[in-house]
């Protein structure tokens, strides 16, 4: 005869292990939910499951619940089959899952209803015992669904803090777009918009519908981007799906692959030239074919346009700073050139050189995370300049650039732009700012050889850096509502 409470058992430490592949591959790595602005309900019903399960798995381990912990149980039941159903409906309405989290999350949909049909028949045996909690243990499988338990306990704290920070981030942004707003030019505008998924790309798409403009997003994957954006933006995976009755005003451009990560191998630099260099190329050739043209393209190019400048060097680098023979400096040389040929079609150009941009996604909360630990120090010599620009002073820098181009009256010429606050600092004092304001040490050094030895050329873009300024912004008027790095980190890294 099978034993029904130990098959429950077993089908929970099997619900454990699929569980955590779903947290670890999907949660945290594919749809990277704690840094999705859209996931705060989600993680926050996760968590609230995640701390059912932790008292399940720990409770039901080694323990017998009679009497009236039996009717406690199957409330417990009750309240988590409404929780998953809940989920079903928010993740539904929120994003688009992959077809391997779709299916993980049926299996586990399915492996649950099952051990929990089997512990209920077995609750309601204990519902008529004294009330007590039983110790029965299982040998090995007891030990694994407590270790599950404090799995998912961890789990479960890791999205709760998720969820509450970005409800705060939320919040924030709500309130600072109601006291001051984006606008962009004179009057509502067609816009494309490439790198539309993208950590910047997200926070233009707001600003943009905010302001009352119509945004296309040209995307790999126009379903699951549509569905991200609630319907509000058009998706398209090929230009060709734009009707040419369709007139595109505006084109920002902000595609292109993510540079640090993989060394820069023959293919790994053919294929960042071919997400910048080849995306533009096919953006503009497309531009050409338009009966009527784009006014306004704004390219996306990189500070990396300058290469690197010698330690010590405290030369401001502004826009007409010559650039140089590395594979940083010709990527962005590239990159730019393929958006100054839109030029001939009647289009203005401006190309947007970003600094390392600061915000809630992107680089920095990996930047931050040693400091957080509190082992932040000097990362090589710490004399490589920084210089990095808030992310909301990107977008406002990008409204900026948009709106003095409008009203240009001189001929069509193409135009760079430093996207960089005034306020650059080297490594060393930009992370002793960071410590300061989160309130940990600075003392921990990390030697340049290691970093070299596993990112090898693209080291560089730690190990050395570029004093920018922003001389074209300031030349036009433009004002930074984040100048320092204080003032950014505070904005960024204030208790939530």
């Amino acid at each position: 005869m099978i034993d029904t409470h130990l098959l429950a058992l077993q089908l929970m430490a099997a619900q454990g292990a699929l569980g955590a592949f779903d947290t670890l591959y999907h949660h945290e790595g594919t749809e990277a939910l704690p840094r999705r602005g859209t996931a705060g309900r989600e993680l926050a019903i996760h968590a609230t499951r995640s701390s059912i399960y932790c008292a399940l798995f720990l409770g039901l381990s080694a323990w017998a619940w009679h009497g009236a912990w039996a009717w406690v149980l199957l409330a417990v039941f009750g309240i988590e089959i409404v929780l998953t159903l809940w989920d079903f409906v928010v993740e539904d309405g929120s994003r688009l899952l992959p077809p391997t989290e779709r299916v993980t999350h049926t299996v586990l949909a399915i492996n649950a209803g099952a051990f929990i049909a089997l512990l209920a028949m077995s609750a309601v045996g204990w519902a008529a015992q004294p009330t007590a909690m039983v110790w029965q243990p299982h040998g090995w499988l007891s030990a694994f669904l407590a270790l599950c338990g404090v799995g998912v306990g961890i789990s479960g704290l890791r999205d709760g803090f998720a969820a509450r920070a970005l409800f705060k981030q939320q919040k924030q942004a709500q309130a600072r777009d109601a006291q001051a707003p984006v606008h962009f030019g004179t009057k509502p505008q067609q816009v494309l918009l490439t790198g539309g998924t993208g950590f910047i790309g997200q926070i233009l798409v707001r600003h943009l519908l905010a302001d009352g403009h119509a945004v296309t997003v040209w995307t790999r994957d126009a379903r699951g981007a549509a569905w991200g954006f609630g319907g509000a933006v058009r998706c398209v995976q090929s230009l060709d799906q734009i009707p040419a009755a369709d007139a595109i005003d505006v084109v920002v451009n902000l595609a292109g692959a993510r540079i640090l990560g993989q060394r820069w191998s023959a293919r790994r630099q053919q294929q960042l030239l071919q997400s910048r260099e080849g995306l533009t190329q096919q953006l503009v050739a497309w531009i050409g074919t338009r009966p009527r043209k784009p006014w306004l393209l704004l390219s996306g190019s990189a500070i990396g346009y300058y290469g690197v400048q010698p330690q010590g060097d405290a030369t401001e680098l502004a826009e007409d700073a010559p650039p140089q023979n590395i594979f940083m400096s010709t990527l962005c040389q590239r990159w730019e050139q393929a958006a100054h040929t839109a030029v001939a079609h009647g289009v203005r150009v401006a190309c947007l050189r970003f600094g390392f941009v600061l915000g809630h996604q992107g680089s920095l909360p990996q930047l931050l995370m040693p400091v957080q630990l509190g082992m932040g120090g000097r990362l090589g010599s710490g004399r490589q300049w920084l210089s990095w620009v808030h992310v909301h002073d990107l977008i406002r820098a990008i409204a900026h650039v948009w709106t003095v181009t409008e009203s240009a009256t001189d001929p069509v010429a193409a135009q760079a732009f430093n996207v960089t606050a005034p306020g650059a600092l080297g490594q060393e004092a930009f992370t002793r700012v960071a410590a300061g304001v989160l309130h940990r040490p600075c003392w921990m050094p990390t030697p340049a050889a290691p970093v070299k030895l596993l990112l090898g050329e693209q080291a560089d873009l730690l190990l050395e850096g570029q004093r920018v300024v922003p001389a074209q912004l300031l030349r036009t008027g433009f004002q930074f509502m984040f100048p320092d790095a204080r003032s950014a980190l505070t904005d960024l890294c204030r208790p939530r």
